[in-house]
């Protein structure tokens, strides 16, 4: 009852996602991607404090705005909620073990101007999520469906599926990947772009996963309600030059 009270307090009961996010599936995918070098972002991260996630957080948020902004449309009223995914597994447990999964709900700051405030933003609601821990907010549901028999998930899938859009606008995840170098049928992997799923009613989709030295983020968007994307990808790039301008030492 608990962790079902939390998931509807965090539910935006108006029903209003952010519109540029938000659209009825047209049956078609598109996709982009972007690599940023790994080591600039963690020399944002040691100048300002908070976590690299913190730093590719604000630089989504940064290429939204400046994404809706090249569309000369006006910003969201609202900042555009994104559900972050995170691990609750425990360091040491082996994978057979299954996924553990919770999330945090973040209001991505894109009506926020200044870059470092995005970040200071950004990194103080993450602070805040960390601090009220799993049974808070979207991640709740994760928690709810360990406790439920088999049928109760079948029939409880696809009613979670199509409330999403009540929860957050987008998904905003970081896939971890082994550190050592990979290799597909002996030759090495230079980069591997993650994709995620889109939830129903929603346009777009982020995925982000270090590796090699970069940090390969992989967007997904509805083809037909997106077909700007690859402004989207470009927009991150430019975005971490405005926190870590070229030629920093």
């Amino acid at each position: 009852v608990e962790v079902g009270a939390s998931v509807v307090r965090a539910s935006r009961l108006d029903g209003r996602p952010t519109a540029a996010l938000a659209a009825e599936s047209s049956g078609t995918r598109r996709i982009a991607t972007a690599s940023l070098p790994l080591e600039r972002v963690h020399r944002i991260r040691r100048t300002t404090g908070g976590t690299a996630n913190d730093v590719l957080l604000a630089l989504v948020a940064g290429a939204l705005r400046r994404w809706f902004d090249g569309r000369g449309r006006p910003l969201p009223g609202a900042d555009p909620r994104a559900l972050v995914p995170v691990s609750r597994r425990r360091p040491g447990t082996p994978a057979r073990s299954g996924n553990s999964l919770s999330g945090y709900l973040l209001d991505l700051p894109v009506t926020e101007a200044d870059p470092a405030a995005r970040l200071t933003a950004v990194r103080g609601a993450m602070d805040r999520n960390k601090a009220a821990g799993p049974l808070r907010g979207a991640g709740a549901v994760a928690l709810l469906a360990d406790q439920l028999p088999p049928l109760a998930h079948r029939f409880g899938a696809p009613l979670a599926a199509g409330a999403a859009r009540l929860l957050f606008d987008l998904l905003v995840t970081q896939v971890p990947l082994p550190r050592s170098a990979l290799s597909l049928g002996g030759a090495p992997l230079r980069a591997l772009f993650p994709m995620a799923p889109l939830a129903r009613g929603q346009s777009l989709a982020v995925a982000m996963s270090p590796y090699g030295g970069q940090v390969h983020i992989g967007l997904v968007a509805d083809g037909e309600a997106v077909p700007d994307l690859d402004a989207l990808a470009r927009a991150l790039t430019a975005e971490l030059d405005l926190l870590d301008p070229p030629g920093t030492p």
